[in-house]
C-alpha cells in the first residue's frame, strides 16, 4: 500500500485547511485509514481515522474542529481542520492499518501561525 499526502501548508490561526490522502497498491487490505499527527517534541497522536465500514474516530479535543471523509471510489481520504489553533501545528502522517501491516504517508506540515 502506499499513502500519498496532500494540503498541508500555512494558516492563520481560525482558519481552514483540508488535507487529502490517497492510497494506492492493495488497498483491499486496509482496515482503517486515516491521519496522524506530531508536533515538536511530542509523541505521535491519533487526529481521526476510519474504518472500511464507515465508523469514524476522532478524538474529544479535535470533535467539532476536525472531520474525516472518505471517497471509496478514489480510495482517498479527506481531512477538513476548521478553527486552527496555534496548537495543531505538526506534521501529519496519513496512516492505513492492514492488521498486520501499518503504512505510513510521507508526512505534510501544517503551520498555524497566530
Amino acid at each position: 500500500v502506499q499513502l500519498q499526502a496532500s494540503g498541508g501548508g500555512l494558516v492563520q490561526a481560525g482558519g481552514s485547511l483540508r488535507l487529502s490522502c490517497q492510497a494506492s497498491g492493495k488497498i483491499v487490505s486496509i482496515n482503517t485509514m486515516g491521519w496522524y499527527r506530531q508536533a515538536p517534541g511530542k509523541q505521535r497522536e491519533l487526529v481521526a481515522v476510519i474504518a472500511s465500514g464507515g465508523r469514524t474516530n476522532v478524538p474529544d479535543t479535535l470533535k467539532g474542529r476536525f472531520a474525516l471523509s472518505r471517497d471509496s471510489a478514489k480510495s482517498t481520504v479527506y481531512l477538513q481542520m476548521n478553527n486552527l489553533k496555534p496548537e495543531d501545528t505538526a506534521v501529519y502522517y496519513c496512516n492505513a492499518d492492514a492488521g498486520w501491516d501499518v503504512y505510513w504517508g510521507q508526512g505534510t506540515l501544517v503551520t498555524v501561525s497566530s
